[in-house]
């Protein structure tokens, strides 16, 4: 508005410059860039052409690398073994530890597992950790095992642990903090609902030595996760982990 006619303000003494005469500056700023910089619509849509060509032969080459590539092999190609809903393994919790009386290498455990009565648990860990390790820890639990006598103590269950090559090095699997006290532990891939999820019996695992036939496949990854088959064993609240890559868990 100060650049119109009959307007209050005086527009060549404000040094207002009116459209037309910003066209014209324009134009003569354009007509002073050198030739050779100067890109015609049709050289810019050439251009993108090739940009897009190259783009796409870039991705076929990736593609065929990719073809290229040896597929990696899956950990539980020709596994004829029980499947891993026949486990019982649930999320507890250490309230208790004590020293065996009678065996060097035994602690004594009481673990809340979501039962009514806490379990008792003799653990071979005493070389690996101190007490003070164990007591408040959430841990898993394989719990359809059958009760047996170790060193005289009456253990149902096991504490599982990842170790390393030459179970030099010992650790505990550790749970997610959010995870629950009892939930059942699952396995990407594997319905562990219904009646088919539903774990084997105490007996059947021991009679058909079920634990020992899968065991083998139970690993960690390279960054420390406990796998079965190369699959993570998950909580509600995530995966599960340990300080011990491409180790073993028993």
């Amino acid at each position: 508005l100060a650049s119109e006619d009959d307007t209050a303000v005086n527009a060549e003494a404000a040094d207002v410059v009116t459209i037309e005469a910003r066209m014209e500056k324009l134009k003569g700023f354009c007509y002073s860039i050198p030739e050779e910089f100067r890109a015609s619509k049709q050289a810019a849509s050439d251009d993108a052409a090739i940009r897009s060509k190259d783009g796409k032969k870039q991705s076929k080459a990736e593609e065929e690398a990719a073809a290229a590539a040896p597929a990696v092999a899956d950990p539980l190609d020709g596994y004829e073994g029980p499947p891993i809903t026949a486990l019982d393994i649930r999320v507890g919790r250490i309230n208790k530890v004590w020293v065996h009386e009678e065996a060097d290498k035994l602690f004594c455990e009481e673990i809340d597992v979501g039962e009514d009565e806490p379990r008792q648990i003799a653990s071979g860990l005493r070389p690996y950790m101190n007490a003070e390790d164990l007591e408040g820890r959430m841990v898993l639990v394989l719990c359809n095992l059958k009760a047996r006598k170790l060193a005289g103590f009456p253990s149902h269950g096991m504490v599982l642990c990842a170790s390393n090559e030459d179970h030099s090095v010992v650790k505990l699997v550790s749970v997610p903090v959010e995870a629950k006290i009892g939930e059942r532990v699952t396995v990407p891939g594997f319905d562990f609902e219904g009646e088919e999820g539903a774990p084997f019996a105490e007996n059947k695992v021991g009679k058909k030595k079920v634990f020992e036939k899968i065991a083998p496949f139970l690993q960690t990854s390279e960054y420390g996760v406990p796998t079965f088959g190369g699959r993570p064993l998950l909580t509600s609240a995530g995966v599960c982990t340990s300080p011990i890559n491409k180790g073993s868990v028993s």
